[in-house]
């Protein structure tokens, strides 16, 4: 039985499990169903039925298994982000490991961000709050430098990279000198309180610096902001920490 909202609280999140696993979303279902501020509205087996039950439904958030038969979550959530009818769906990637070959690829498919499967339910739980707010997720096991990482090494093996690369230079030359070292600081993983701190400004003009980026370059949520930030060689991870630099 769906949760309804109490008259003048916001409507709860709704989430959509996609995983092939019925066991693993049956899990999944009793964790989020326990709380007041989201419910499961569907359950979908494979990406093909993920996408379809995304727009039934009306799914805020997607939680989505990287590998399943068919249709996988890669091509599930490309598809969900080239879909303006499903501008406000944001998808959460499921990987076993948390470096995962395919985690720059989920990003660059439009993913908020990625978890694993051996979260705990309280990260889970968070993971949904941060991607239905619009944020980027990297779950709290991930080091910052991750992203980094993978795209330093032209990660995930994506052949358009180079082309989507300068494609983003170009967009970056729309930006502020502000916007560029907000996005700097994004990049590098900090939070808008974090870059409120450093830029000595308040939090609310941290975000609204965020969300002028992320309009000028055509990006979902911060999480996009961090690839387009990389590709475009804004920045670029340092040593082996992978904290990232500005160029």
């Amino acid at each position: 039985m769906e949760q309804t909202a109490e008259a003048g609280a916001p409507a709860p999140i709704r989430v959509l499990l996609a995983d092939d696993q019925a066991l693993l979303r049956s899990a999944f279902k009793v964790l989020v169903d326990s709380e007041p501020d989201m419910q499961v509205v569907g359950e979908a087996s494979d990406g093909a039925q993920a996408l379809v039950l995304a727009r039934e439904r009306r799914a805020d958030v997607v939680l989505m298994d990287i590998r399943m038969p068919g249709t996988d979550g890669l091509a599930a959530t490309r598809l969900i982000s080239a879909d303006p009818e499903l501008a406000g769906v944001r998808v959460v990637m499921l990987t076993t490991f948390e470096v995962d070959e395919y985690v720059v690829q989920a990003l660059r498919a439009g993913a908020s961000g990625f978890l694993g499967k051996g979260a705990e339910p309280e990260e889970l739980l968070n993971a949904i709050r941060i991607a239905a707010a619009g944020d980027a997720l990297l779950s709290p096991a991930a080091t910052k430098g991750l992203i980094a990482s993978f795209l330093a090494q032209g990660g995930g093996g994506a052949e358009d990279g180079p082309v989507a690369g300068a494609l983003h230079a170009e967009r970056l030359a729309g930006l502020t000198g502000r916007e560029r070292e907000v996005l700097v600081l994004v990049a590098a993983g900090l939070s808008n309180d974090e870059i409120a701190g450093r830029l000595e400004v308040s939090p609310l003009t941290v975000k609204t610096h965020v969300n002028r980026a992320m309009a000028k370059l055509g990006a979902r949520d911060r999480a996009q902001l961090v690839v387009i930030a990389y590709e475009s060689g804004l920045v670029r991870p340092r040593g082996e920490d992978g904290r990232a630099r500005a160029q």
